[in-house]
């Protein structure tokens, strides 16, 4: 979401720092999660300069004027668990916040955080005019005060859903001389798709662009919301059971395009079809979507065994996204 860190603090640039570029630093992830297994990136820099929108692989996954990476946590119950904030390159902090409420603006409401875009946050000076900023922090999770200097990976807050958001997630902006960067395709030629290079250092799963993918899938005793599974993620409460009214398989996804058809089928120990949902040709590009599909409980309850599901996103003839998945009971 859209950063705005107000009540900003002199800029302390300390001798140890003035050999840094942004041609000569390498970041490490800016959050303690596995990306694709516990978190995933919602949203890339958008690099068109026009009205349009387009990710540095000329892809969907960004919007208007988004000027940071999104890293997006999979539920509200994984942020309440802790997932640590971390310095993504040497530096000193320069400016903090904290103290602000952790709500999504679908509940506060869009004009809640008009001055407070950033929420909790923290900004690193790397020197040679390079910058980080954190957003959505938790509150009272800031580890760090300005003029305090931190190594790479130090921990400085976690994870939260403060400001502009609706849900948890680090909004992560590279700055060089007042102007964002994009980490992933340094020094990329306008409208380039593919160009430039990565800034990240060599840590497994960062530089894998990934055009769609599956962030929660699981089975749940009945229709599934996405406010369910924003709050629950893979693991909705209560959990199926044999006496369960209903078996629904349920998946969210993200980064999904127009056009592209899902289908969501299940099957029972014994190998029959017990749902199955074919998604109309989505009219446009979706950030995020949920499906789910199953069946009431039969009269004699559900039979002892596995239930599986298989999930597909068919994209211009081809499968761009899958997800198998199954339940004992």
């Amino acid at each position: 979401m859209p950063p705005n860190m107000t009540k900003a603090l002199p800029l302390l640039v300390l001798p140890f720092l003035l050999g840094a570029t942004a041609d000569t630093l390498r970041f490490v992830l800016p959050v303690a999660c596995s990306l694709g297994r516990d978190c995933a990136i919602q949203n890339y820099v958008d690099t068109d300069a026009s009205a349009a929108a387009s990710d540095f692989r000329c892809g969907g996954r960004t919007y208007d004027k988004h000027d940071g990476i999104d890293f997006r946590l999979r539920s509200e119950a994984e942020m309440t668990r802790g997932v640590a904030v971390l310095a993504a390159a040497n530096g000193t902090v320069v400016r903090m916040r904290d103290g602000v409420t952790d709500i999504s603006v679908k509940q506060a409401g869009r004009a809640a955080p008009a001055n407070i875009m950033c929420g909790n946050g923290v900004v690193i000076e790397h020197g040679g005019g390079v910058e980080t900023q954190y957003c959505h922090m938790a509150k009272d999770s800031i580890l760090v005060q300005p003029g305090q200097r931190v190594s790479a990976g130090t921990p400085i807050g976690r994870v939260g859903l403060s400001g502009n958001t609706e849900y948890p997630h680090l909004h992560f902006t590279v700055r060089e001389g007042g102007k964002a960067i994009d980490p992933f395709a340094y020094g990329a030629k306008p409208g380039q798709c593919g160009g430039g290079r990565s800034l990240w250092a060599a840590l497994a799963g960062v530089d894998a662009y990934r055009a769609g993918e599956v962030l929660n899938a699981g089975f749940a005793t009945g229709p599934v919301s996405m406010a369910l599974v924003q709050r629950y993620g893979s693991m909705p409460v209560p959990r199926p059971t044999r006496d369960a009214p209903a078996l629904v398989a349920f998946v969210q996804a993200i980064g999904l395009e127009g056009g592209d058809v899902q289908r969501l089928t299940v099957t029972a120990p014994d190998g029959s079809v017990i749902g199955d949902n074919r998604v109309q040709p989505l009219d446009r590009d979706k950030a995020q979507w949920v499906i789910f599909a199953g069946r009431k409980r039969p009269p004699a309850g559900w039979a002892s065994g596995r239930y599986s599901a298989h999930y597909t996103v068919v994209r211009a003839g081809k499968v761009a996204i899958g997800d198998s998945f199954s339940l004992q009971l």
